[in-house]
C-alpha cells in the first residue's frame, strides 16, 4: 500500500513539474543545441554512446543542457549513476560515495558514475577528497559548472577530466524549445511571441521554458482564453519587444553617434544599449565606433583611435554579453573627448582635389633618385632635409603646382598637434 501511495504521488509530481523537467530530453536525438559535442560522430556523444565515458567536467552557462547531458548518461550506462549537488553534499557524502563505489566495484564489477552538479561550489578540500577515487578510475566524474573551471577546478582534478564547452542556445534552438512545450501543453502562440521569447532567454533553455510556461498561464487564464500573444509574452519575460526594424537600426545609429559627437555619455550609453537589447551586430558597432574616433575626435585627442580599435578587437576576442563592457569602456572614452573633424575635413577637401583639379606633376626635388640614371634627370636637386634643419622643418614645395595654394588640414584649437604654417 506504501508503495502505491509513493507512485501516486510520484507521477503528481512530475506532472505539475516545471515544464522544463518535463520537456528533459529522454534520448540524444532529442537534445536541442551542443551539435558540437553530440551531433553525429562528435566526441562526447561517442563516449556516451559506447559507454567507455572517462571523467568529464560540462561547462557552460545556465540552461545549455549540462544536467540533461548527465541523465542521459544515466539512461546509457550499465554503470551505478549516483547525483550530487555541490550545494549541499559534504566531504562526508563523497566519502560515502567512493567507499560504495568500491564495494561496488567488488561484488557486482559495476563501475560507478558520479555526476557532481556545481563542481565549482567544491572548495579545495572538497575537490581534493575526490582525486583518488577519480585518479584511480574507481569513480568517474561528470562535474557541471557554469565558472571557469580554470579558476573555480584543481588543477589536479581537472587534469584528470576531459573538458567540454557547452555554447548557449541558439534564437533558432530556443525558438524549438518553445514549439515542443507548447505541443507538451497542448497551447498555441503567435510567431512574434515564440520569437520574443527565443531572443530574451539570453541562450539558456531553461529561462525560455520558464517564461513560456508564465505566457501560457496568462494565455489561459485570460477571459476568453486565447493564444499566447506578443503582449502576453512580454507580460511574462517583463521585458518589451524593441521595436528595430531598417528605420529604427538607421536613426538608432545616427542619434548614437550625434550623441557622442555632442559629449552626452549617458545618452551615448542609452543608445549602446538599446543596439545591444534589439540585437545588433556588435562588431557593426565597433566598427562605427573606429571611425567616429578619427572622424569626430581625431587630432584633438590621437589615443582615441587606438582605445576603439582595442574595443573591436575585444569584441571578438570576449564576445558578449561581457563585450558589452568594452564597447561601454570606448563609448565613454569617445563621448568626454575632446572633439575635432580636421582629419575628415581635410581628406574630403584633398579628394575632392584630386577629383576635380589636374593631376600635376610631383616637383623635381621630391622625386625618387635611388635609381641609375635618376640623378642625370634632376631628380632629387634641391631637396632640404628637414632632419638638417631647426625643428626639423624646412620650407620647400612639396606639392604640385595646381595645388600648392590649397588648404586641406585646418587644425581646432584643440588639436593637439599644432599647424605650424601659420
Amino acid at each position: 500500500m506504501a508503495d502505491l501511495f509513493t507512485a501516486a504521488a510520484e507521477d503528481r509530481l512530475k506532472a505539475r513539474s516545471p515544464l522544463a523537467a518535463r520537456l528533459r530530453p529522454r534520448r540524444l536525438d532529442d537534445v536541442i543545441g551542443q551539435t558540437h559535442l553530440l551531433g553525429p560522430d562528435r566526441p562526447l556523444r561517442r563516449l556516451i554512446t559506447s559507454d567507455r565515458l572517462s571523467s568529464i567536467l560540462l561547462w557552460g552557462p545556465p540552461g545549455t543542457g549540462k544536467t540533461t547531458i548527465a541523465e542521459l548518461v544515466a539512461n546509457e550506462t550499465t554503470s551505478s549513476f549516483i547525483k550530487l549537488s555541490a550545494v549541499s553534499a559534504t566531504v562526508k557524502d563523497v566519502r560515502e560515495v567512493i567507499s560504495r563505489a568500491q564495494e561496488r566495484l567488488g561484488a557486482e564489477e559495476r563501475r560507478t558514475i558520479l555526476f557532481l552538479d556545481e563542481v565549482h561550489r567544491f572548495n579545495k578540500a572538497q575537490q581534493d577528497a575526490l582525486l583518488p577515487a577519480v585518479e584511480s578510475g574507481l569513480l568517474v566524474l561528470i562535474g557541471a559548472t557554469t565558472e571557469n573551471p580554470f579558476f573555480e577546478v584543481n588543477a589536479p582534478l581537472r587534469s584528470r577530466s576531459t573538458l567540454f564547452r557547452l555554447e548557449p542556445l541558439q534564437s533558432d534552438d530556443l525558438a524549438e524549445l518553445c514549439r515542443r512545450g507548447l505541443e507538451v501543453e497542448g497551447a498555441e502562440a503567435t510567431d512574434e511571441a515564440i520569437a520574443h521569447l527565443a531572443n530574451h532567454a539570453a541562450g539558456d533553455g531553461r529561462q525560455v521554458l520558464t517564461a513560456l510556461e508564465v505566457a501560457i498561464a496568462l494565455a489561459v487564464t485570460a477571459d476568453p482564453p486565447g493564444q499566447v500573444t506578443l503582449e502576453r509574452a512580454e507580460a511574462a519575460t517583463d521585458l518589451k519587444s524593441l521595436r528595430y526594424g531598417a528605420d529604427e537600426h538607421y536613426d538608432i545609429v545616427s542619434a548614437f553617434i550625434k550623441s557622442m559627437r555632442g559629449s552626452d555619455p549617458d545618452a551615448a550609453l542609452y543608445w549602446l544599449a538599446r543596439m545591444l537589447s534589439a540585437g545588433e551586430d556588435p562588431r557593426f558597432i565597433a566598427r562605427r565606433l573606429v571611425i567616429f574616433a578619427s572622424e569626430d575626435v581625431g587630432m584633438a585627442d590621437p589615443t582615441s583611435l587606438l582605445v576603439a580599435d582595442a574595443a573591436a578587437r575585444a569584441i571578438d576576442f570576449v564576445g558578449l554579453p561581457e563585450g558589452r563592457i568594452n564597447l561601454a569602456h570606448a563609448v565613454l572614452h569617445l563621448s568626454t573627448a575632446p572633439k575635432s573633424n580636421a582629419a575628415y575635413v581635410g581628406i574630403n577637401r584633398a579628394m575632392t582635389d584630386v577629383a576635380d583639379l589636374p593631376a600635376g606633376e610631383v616637383p623635381l626635388h621630391l622625386r625618387d633618385r635611388s635609381y641609375r640614371g635618376a640623378a642625370s634627370l634632376g631628380h632629387g636637386d634641391g631637396y632640404l632635409y628637414p632632419h638638417d634643419h631647426p625643428d626639423a622643418q624646412v620650407d620647400q614645395q612639396y606639392r604640385p603646382d595646381e595645388v600648392s595654394g590649397r588648404r586641406y588640414y585646418e587644425p581646432t584649437t584643440r588639436d593637439v598637434h599644432r599647424d605650424r604654417q601659420g
